[in-house]
């Protein structure tokens, strides 16, 4: 079908809009907005600001991609959102823009935000994550592939959850969450693996078994940090995708691991 604009939504001059777009009643595109084909604004929607989204979003009522950030640092410039494809943002959910002049608030694809939440200024958010009402992620929150967020759960600033992980419903996490485990509470702590999610995944009986050992030793065998990262190191298994994974992941963290329960 040709790209469908209802007479009462406002598209300024500017806008650039992709094949088979359908805009609804009452929506705001902004000058600076590229929205890709397939696109679909539900009735009260806007994007606004330096934004691009891929091919077939799907934004519901009352939601805003693309506002100003509410950063107190911001000075000026032309920050923005850079969204991949088939995402969809329900209702009265939020995506801000970067910060300082030429960064972005980065979203990939095939990503389900449901109603009510927030991603912030200079978030990193990958592919596949779904997340329920009212997930708030603070600035600079990096949540990488697979990841679900339960209901009213909250990211503190500058906190990464890795790839396969679960936030449960509710909780606050203040650190690291490491791939493949689930955290729950206030402040939230690692409580088990994610053998569900894994195994909706299409891992295997032998990943699974690997990912178990690799919690027991984080989480269940006595050790602190370093000791316990140490022997994941020297493991037989240290060269395993699922081993790499969390070791790089540790690695790398500015914010110290989620402790467990």
């Amino acid at each position: 079908m040709p790209t469908v604009i209802h007479p009462t939504a406002v598209v300024e001059a500017g806008a650039e809009l992709g094949a088979d777009v359908e805009i609804g009643p009452l929506c705001y595109v902004g000058a600076g907005v590229r929205l890709g084909d397939r696109t679909r604004l539900h009735h009260h929607a806007s994007v606004e600001g330096n934004t691009h989204l891929g091919e077939a979003c799907e934004i519901f009522p009352y939601a805003c991609i693309g506002g100003k950030t509410q950063d107190m640092k911001f000075k000026g410039g032309n920050p923005g959102v850079r969204i991949g494809a088939r995402n969809v943002f329900r209702e009265y959910f939020t995506v801000h823009a970067a910060t300082h002049d030429g960064a972005f608030t980065i979203v990939g694809d095939d990503n389900t935000f449901l109603a009510s939440g927030h991603i912030a200024h200079d978030c990193v958010v990958g592919s596949h994550v779904v997340a329920s009402n009212g997930v708030l992620l603070a600035g600079h929150v990096v949540v990488e592939d697979h990841v679900v967020l339960g209901g009213y759960g909250g990211v503190h600033q500058f906190c990464r959850i890795g790839a396969h992980a679960m936030l449960s419903a509710t909780a606050k996490l203040v650190q690291d969450l490491p791939p493949y485990f689930i955290a729950d509470g206030a402040p939230a702590v690692v409580r088990a693996f994610n053998k569900v999610g894994l195994e909706r995944r299409g891992h295997t009986h032998e990943q699974i078994e690997r990912v178990k050992t690799i919690f027991r030793i984080l989480y269940r065998d006595g050790l602190n940090r370093s000791q316990a990262l140490d022997k994941l190191a020297a493991h037989p298994d240290a060269a395993t995708p699922e081993f790499a994974r969390v070791l790089g992941f540790a690695r790398t963290s500015e914010r110290g691991l989620a402790p467990g329960s």
